[in-house]
């Protein structure tokens, strides 16, 4: 472990050509000291590391020395395609992320190495999205290792429709991270059906089967899920809802209603008409699902059709005016 941290800290140097006694522990994980104790060990094994003093002094490398211990073990090469999303990277059990990005940036030459720098500071990827507790997937590491090794899994599933558990027996063709979700593309074994897409948080029980699976010829993993993910959005809103909605409810829309609702609202909406409000035909989910989601806009929505859902709000806001026009608490169901 220490050999290891060694190694780092010197590509570090190596790579970014100055940095504290502060900057290298946070980088490390440890404690300023320890950083202190490591420097003391290589320069009395030959390496040549020098103190700036000061309030912009650091550790560097004279006379540009380099190291050549640069070469990526083979899970470090694994991880390259993460180097940008550490955290998902440690979920699949892909943990070299650090040491093969470190390998990389001190095998570059100069020009090159400075720009790679300055993208790392000024860009950062968090997968999950706002407001939301990240899935528990207690399964994961295991799934990756089978899509991987291309092992058949077992697995015991809960999902929405009667019968709720289920177990099913799955080739595992790959994982996809959609919005700090983590979703398992896989096909029944021995099977060539369409791929089937199950939510990694909801498998309950998993068991790693002997013997390997054969991969499709010429299945692309990101290609299946950009049409999985259009043909999914499609069928999850099937039906229609015209609107006029005000400049305040455009607006509101983007940033309210669910994506396939607000791209329509942004994107198909009329001209204004004198009043500056505009009409738009919105897909929906359905009639009551739409009414809990265009409730979220208020007065700056007019439902126009379909009939049942006009209906639906009209009795909605009749219910609210009355509620609000007697007193607190003396209202009766």
């Amino acid at each position: 472990m220490r050999a290891s941290r060694l190694l780092s800290l010197l590509l570090l140097l190596q790579a970014r050509e100055r940095m504290t006694a502060r900057e290298l522990a946070a980088e490390l994980e440890v404690s300023v000291r320890t950083v202190y104790r490591d420097v003391e060990s290589l320069s009395a094994a030959g390496v040549p590391i020098y103190a700036d003093r000061g309030p912009d002094g650091g550790y560097r490398l004279l006379g540009g020395y380099r190291t050549r211990l640069t070469g990526l073990t083979e899970s470090e090469a694994a991880s390259l395609p993460l180097t940008g999303l550490p955290g998902p990277a440690t979920q699949l059990g892909l943990g070299d992320v650090l040491a093969a990005e470190l390998k990389l940036m001190a095998a570059l030459p100069p020009g090159p190495r400075s720009r790679a720098a300055r993208i790392r500071e000024r860009f950062h990827l968090d997968a999950p999205g706002w407001f939301r507790t990240p899935d528990d997937v207690p399964h994961l590491h295991a799934i990756a290792d089978a899509v991987w090794n291309q092992h058949p899994i077992q697995v015991r599933y809960r999902r929405w429709r009667h019968p709720q558990h289920v177990t099913r027996t799955l080739d595992p063709l790959g994982v996809v991270l959609k919005a700090g979700s983590w979703y398992l593309i896989a096909r029944p074994t021995g099977t060539t059906v369409e791929p089937r897409t199950y939510r990694i948080s909801r498998v309950l029980a998993l068991t790693t089967l002997p013997g390997r699976f054969d991969r499709p010829d010429g299945f692309d993993l990101a290609a299946h899920w950009t049409a999985y993910t259009q043909r999914f959005e499609a069928d999850s809103y099937p039906e229609h809802a015209t609107v006029r909605l005000s400049p305040d409810g455009l607006t509101r829309a983007q940033i309210l209603l669910p994506p396939a609702m607000a791209r329509a609202a942004r994107a198909d909406a009329g001209p204004p008409g004198p009043d500056g409000w505009v009409r738009a035909v919105l897909p929906i989910e359905s009639v009551r699902h739409a009414h809990v989601e265009f409730l979220k806009l208020g007065a700056d929505v007019e439902i126009l059709e379909p009939p049942e859902l006009r209906a639906m709000i009209t009795a909605t806001v009749r219910t609210l005016a009355a509620r609000y026009t007697t007193p607190s608490g003396t209202m009766t169901r």
